[in-house]
């Protein structure tokens, strides 16, 4: 071999090593995209006290379907009884309810007690009422009912009364303004959500990246984009978990090149019932998918959370659940999903 030879030969070699230098440090710092994503190595998870990881959720057709109750409830309803002469068709309570079921920020209903089956129920054609009754929500997330709500409410009701030919005995506003408030006194220090940020460690992830890992612990796209939910084994309702993105990145006209560097995990504790295990789905999502996505979990001072303050969380909530309970405001029971919205 010629000196010349030799020569070309360590130049094609060098410029060969500066070629695959760049490539690889081009794809250091793109983000991962759900088509590099490997199936996560098995692992052994620290416990947290007694509490075992939630089995996967159930196969739609197998999930206990949502029973149809009715919708008001003395504890947290201001309720006004319309009195009928006779009883009245489902359509043509219909035809006279108002075109809003609201008053302000709060929801009232509108409810009929069949008179064949006996049990209140939201109007439906083809059925008859004896007697009928409305209500207004007491108190929400956005706070109690005031006297302009609670005003607006009754001028609503007394319209439909009038045109279904019932009569309307609505309570004393100052009584219903002030039983709001304590209501709203009572359960606002019980309205609990429990979030965790999982930011990445280096290198940023794609939307699709990220919603790989959350899908192999049973996420599913939820309605709003950049948000999974793990949902509940009760068929309609809300999910146990939300994972967050931004919803920016997910809109984006190429998601798998957006990157983003952080995702919120969220539990929404009254949603959901203490038996369904919703804070050990939460530990198990939250250590899982920041294994998996090489992130840091983190609490909403920026701090690291340990596997002592999960156990600390843990605690607190079973104090809460009793809290809720003494209410006659469950986790998960119809009234703590109503009010806590």
């Amino acid at each position: 071999m010629t000196l010349t030879t030799a020569l070309a030969l360590v130049g094609a070699l060098l410029l060969l090593a500066l070629a695959l230098h760049g490539w690889w440090s081009t794809r250091r710092v793109r983000p991962r995209k759900a088509a590099e994503a490997q199936p996560a190595a098995e692992r052994v998870e620290p416990a947290l006290g007694a509490a075992e990881a939630p089995l996967p959720p159930e196969p739609v057709a197998l999930r206990t379907p949502l029973r149809r109750v009715a919708k008001l409830d003395a504890l947290i309803d201001a309720i006004v009884p319309l009195a009928l002469e006779a009883p009245i068709s489902g359509e043509l309570a219909i035809s006279h309810l108002p075109p809003t079921r609201r008053a302000g920020s709060k929801p009232f209903y509108i409810e009929g007690l069949d008179t064949e089956s006996g049990a209140w129920e939201a109007f439906a054609p083809g059925r008859r009422y004896g007697e009928l009754q409305a209500g207004v929500q007491l108190a929400s997330r956005s706070g109690a009912l005031n006297e302009i709500e609670y005003s607006e409410f009754v001028q609503k009701v007394e319209v439909f009364a009038e045109a279904v030919g019932a009569s309307a005995d609505a309570p004393d506003m100052l009584d219903v303004v002030a039983r709001a408030r304590e209501l709203d006194t009572l359960s606002s220090p019980l309205d609990a959500q429990l979030t965790v940020t999982l930011r990445s460690n280096g290198v940023a992830w794609s939307v699709g990246y990220v919603q790989q890992a959350a899908a192999r612990l049973g996420f599913v796209a939820g309605p709003v984009p950049g948000r999974m939910v793990l949902p509940a084994a009760e068929e309609g309702a809300p999910p146990v978990l939300v994972l967050a993105v931004d919803a920016q990145a997910a809109l984006a006209d190429e998601p798998q090149a957006a990157a983003v560097r952080e995702c919120v995990l969220t539990l929404d504790v009254p949603q959901t019932p203490e038996s369904a295990e919703p804070f050990p789905a939460f530990h198990r999502a939250a250590t899982t998918l920041a294994d998996d996505l090489d992130a840091t979990a983190i609490d909403d001072q920026g701090q690291p959370i340990t596997l002592h303050a999960y156990a600390m969380i843990g605690q607190e909530l079973q104090t809460l659940y009793r809290q809720l309970e003494a209410l006659d405001l469950a986790a998960g029971s119809a009234a703590a999903r109503r009010l806590f919205t």
